[in-house]
């Protein structure tokens, strides 16, 4: 008897990182990654009810760096926001540069993908730049289907 058993591909894990005050647009990038082939996000930015964001932020946010760390993709929706290009505040930085750190202290290989080139206006804009330029990060293109 021939059996033939089908190559199953390896779903990549996706988190999405950005500014959980534009839901709208979070939720669009969940659609996306969910829609392609093979991938699966198990982590977004999540928008905390003020009476219990203190309650909350410290369990979402342990939650959220332990699955970047478990991720194979770290996608940052770096959308326009305040009307900077690009926006990556404070706290999306911070996920970022966990995931840069992952992969450089602990050897994995978390593919890291900002959306857009922030605007220089960006408070790490100089880090962005020489991060894609020692090639730790890329920039997300379009037109380019992701496998």
């Amino acid at each position: 008897m021939n059996i033939k058993i089908a190559k199953l591909k390896k779903t990549k894990k996706i988190v999405i990182s950005g500014s959980a005050y534009l839901q709208k647009e979070m939720h669009q990038w969940r659609y996306f990654w969910n829609n392609r082939k093979n991938h699966s996000v198990i982590d977004f930015p999540h928008s905390i009810k003020n009476k219990n964001f203190i309650k909350d932020y410290p369990r979402i946010h342990k939650k959220f760096f332990l699955n970047i760390a478990k991720s194979n993709v770290l996608f940052v929706a770096n959308e326009s926001k305040n009307g900077i290009k690009g926006y990556i505040g404070a706290e999306v930085f911070s996920e970022l540069a966990f995931g840069v750190m992952q992969n450089l202290l602990n050897n994995r290989k978390i593919e890291i993908i900002l959306a857009q080139m922030p605007s220089s206006q960006v408070q790490s804009f100089e880090e962005i730049k020489l991060w894609l330029k020692l090639g730790w990060i890329k920039i997300w293109n379009r037109s380019r289907i992701i496998s």
